[in-house]
């Protein structure tokens, strides 16, 4: 057998320590580095795939762990610091939201509705609903007047600058207006759980659409998402309900936590695909860059602010609260 024909065959090779072997094993070496340079530039090798995952995943998971912490922390803490948090959480998810219709085109009034974006969770915090009322009222009155005097002002500007804070800083103030039912340990352990449900339903929908996923629930808007997934969140959102109606913070049952589960659990899924049209709409992969691994943090509480202000209004009819 020919030395080229051992070569092609993979079998063992006998060590040649001559000049000439040592520049065929150097040219062998060399032809191989450069067939795989372009697999090592776009990061297709299995290594670089490997290092990227986990880099990705310990990012991500680091973020996460942090963002968590930071609202437990809040929340148990005391009404102030909650509303402090969650002031400054719903000023940025409304800058994010402006943002991404900025980039769709649109020019809204960023004074008014970020000044409105901070006063919500303020005035929930003091006045409860009411509050929330009063500064929606201001909100209305003083864009009206920017348009009326504004030439350069169309109608989606107006609509736009009223509906940006009312989607993220008014929805988001739901946490406030829970949390300030009762100052103690239980309001805020439910609080935590009214929260902790779509973290929940987050992961689980991942889990699940990662393990089952094969049906495409809204493919033109999310096309990850499946309906696995989202009936794997679901029961993840129930879970944490029965959980919390089991341990019974301020008189909440296992039997009312399953509804409360399901109602919350798919309005926490409508948000999340809410603005993953508003970003397929302006064109952007995320609506900032924020939290490393997540996004913006519009990204990471989209969910949260249908779902929040839902467990809200369910609590407080069903006497709950």
């Amino acid at each position: 057998m020919s030395d080229e024909h051992k070569e092609l065959s993979g079998a063992p090779q006998p060590q040649d320590d001559s000049p000439v072997g040592l520049d065929r094993q150097i040219e062998r070496f060399a032809n191989r580095h450069d067939s795989r340079e372009d697999l090592r530039v776009t990061g297709d090798l299995r290594g670089s795939k490997a290092r990227s995952a986990a880099e990705k995943f310990i990012t991500r998971l680091t973020t996460g762990v942090i963002y968590v912490c930071a609202i437990m922390g809040c929340l148990f803490l005391g009404i102030i610091p909650t509303v402090v948090l969650i002031t400054a959480m719903a000023w940025l998810c409304c800058s994010e939201f402006f943002r991404i219709v900025r980039m769709a085109g649109r020019k809204p009034n960023e004074v008014l509705g970020l000044g409105a974006a901070a006063l919500f969770p303020i005035a929930a915090g003091l006045w409860g609903t009411a509050g929330i009322g009063y500064v929606l009222l201001l909100l209305i009155l003083l864009t009206a007047c920017w348009y009326v005097f504004a030439p350069f002002a169309n109608i989606a500007d107006v609509s736009v600058t009223v509906f940006g804070p009312i989607y993220t800083s008014l929805l988001f103030s739901s946490v406030v207006l829970v949390r300030r039912v009762d100052p103690g340990f239980e309001c805020a352990f439910l609080t935590f759980g009214m929260m902790g449900s779509m973290w929940v339903n987050d992961s689980f929908a991942y889990l699940f659409g990662m393990a089952f996923g094969r049906h495409k629930l809204a493919p033109k808007i999310s096309p990850a998402k499946t309906w696995e997934g989202f009936f794997g969140g679901i029961f993840g959102s129930v879970l944490v309900w029965v959980v919390l109606g089991l341990i019974g913070p301020c008189g909440l049952t296992a039997l009312v936590g399953v509804p409360i589960g399901l109602v919350v659990g798919v309005m926490s899924v409508v948000g999340d695909l809410f603005e993953s049209r508003l970003k397929r709409g302006a064109g952007v992969k995320d609506s900032g860059n924020l939290m490393p691994g997540h996004g913006g943090l519009l990204d990471r509480t989209d969910s949260l602010l249908f779902g929040c202000m839902t467990a809200y209004v369910i609590l407080l009819l069903g006497g709950i609260i």
